[in-house]
């Protein structure tokens, strides 16, 4: 039988057998996409930031008063951080997708439900699976966007602007004239709260951040001061008879210190823990310390000095304690300030799904100016990329060694 050596193989053959390999290649590639799968971030376990992976999984579909939602876009929020090191009461037991808040196209919707239509553009409101390219949300935790509202926008506009509103106007009375001192001011929420209280007539804000972040904010507040110096001090300078309102997501010494700054008839809200928060896992040592700083409130003490000592947790508000309808209202108002202009969602940055280890060691490190967005969309930087493996739900591969996060080169930040 006569053979063909591989040097009697012209360039033209040579051409068109790379060109049927391409095709063939395509071929399987189309083939392999299933359309009712998608990408999704799993979190494997509770622990650090190599506990996240992403992955592939089955679609959800709408089941009755329910929309399916393509998203464009995802909330990070530093409850998120706190859900992946296991640090909040009674959380889902992994693996689970994260999340609480997106935005995206209404897809499809489920059976008797009304008020919506394929193509509507909405944000949702989500009790976990948020961080994934298909979320299925009840109509009650849906709201249409305005016109000229962005995804991301979107995705950083539920949760800070609805917190923020029903802390300042709805557990503290925020009125004309009041001050407000609130911690984190460079955050997300704090921003929301500087900014809605602007839309009431001379009323003073404090804001307590990082010096690295004054700079940035300092004109979204009246008076800013290092969250590492004695605040408390500095305050009284300027305000001797004291603060109306303290918005705390800190936790264990500021307690008191806030308790400390109140006026007579003024409110203390506590909205989270963060101090609970220093190394990339949870830390009990740390929590101890927390809560030992915490100073012991005495409520006949409290009735003697006339003061206010609250706590706010949206998620539980919503999702376990039936403030939905409630929610409505509150976005009506909040939307409408949107579209007069008075309100504005600040985002620190935008992150693909795969970039979500380091938009989370971004929270960690509290080097955020306002929100950090996951945009469905948004391509992987080839750094990134390389570290995006796709994995089983149970995060089956070897993880990479702790630390390792550090050595890579951060994606630049898109303002």
């Amino acid at each position: 039988m006569a053979t063909t050596d591989a040097a009697d193989i012209t360039e033209e053959e040579t051409e068109h057998m790379i060109e049927r390999n391409c095709v063939v290649e395509n071929e399987n590639v189309v083939s392999s996409i299933d359309p009712k799968e998608m990408r999704a971030v799993i979190l494997a376990g509770f622990g650090g930031i190599n506990k996240l992976r992403v992955t592939k999984k089955t679609m959800p579909e709408p089941q009755q008063g329910e929309v399916k939602i393509r998203v464009k876009a995802c909330g990070l929020n530093f409850v998120d951080l706190m859900v992946r090191q296991g640090n909040i009461d009674n959380p889902p037991k992994p693996p689970l997708i994260p999340g609480f808040e997106c935005s995206g196209i209404v897809e499809s919707i489920g059976e008797s439900t009304q008020g919506f239509e394929i193509g509507d553009r909405v944000m949702a409101f989500v009790y976990y699976n948020a961080w994934a390219e298909v979320v299925c949300a009840p109509v009650d935790y849906v709201h249409k966007m305005p016109d000229k509202m962005t995804f991301q926008e979107a995705a950083a506009f539920s949760l800070n602007y609805v917190a923020a509103y029903m802390m300042l106007f709805e557990v503290a009375n925020l009125r004309e004239g009041m001050s407000v001192l609130v911690h984190s001011a460079g955050g997300s929420v704090g921003q929301a709260v500087a900014q809605l209280c602007s839309t009431v007539p001379n009323v003073t804000v404090f804001g307590i951040a990082s010096c690295s972040k004054h700079v940035a904010i300092r004109d979204s507040v009246t008076h800013i001061f290092d969250r590492n110096g004695d605040y408390v001090q500095e305050v009284k300078k300027i305000s001797p008879e004291g603060i109306d309102i303290v918005l705390d997501c800190l936790s264990g010494e500021n307690t008191g210190k806030g308790l400390g700054l109140l006026k007579p008839l003024g409110a203390y809200v506590l909205y989270g823990a963060s101090n609970m928060v220093t190394g990339e896992t949870k830390s009990f040592f740390t929590i101890a310390k927390s809560w030992w700083q915490v100073e012991k409130v005495n409520p006949i003490k409290l009735y003697e000095e006339n003061k206010v000592i609250a706590g706010f947790s949206l998620l539980n508000l919503l999702f376990k304690q039936g403030g939905r309808v409630r929610l409505k209202t509150v976005m009506d108002k909040l939307l409408f300030l949107y579209i007069q202009g008075k309100i504005k969602p600040v985002i620190d940055s935008l992150w693909a799904l795969e970039e979500v280890k380091e938009a989370m060691q971004r929270i960690h490190d509290r080097g955020n100016v306002g929100k950090l967005i996951l945009d469905v969309e948004k391509s992987p930087t080839p750094l990134m990329a390389s570290d995006s493996t796709e994995t089983s739900e149970a995060g089956e591969e070897e993880e990479d060694p702790e630390g390792d996060i550090d050595n890579k080169e951060r994606m630049p930040f898109i303002q």
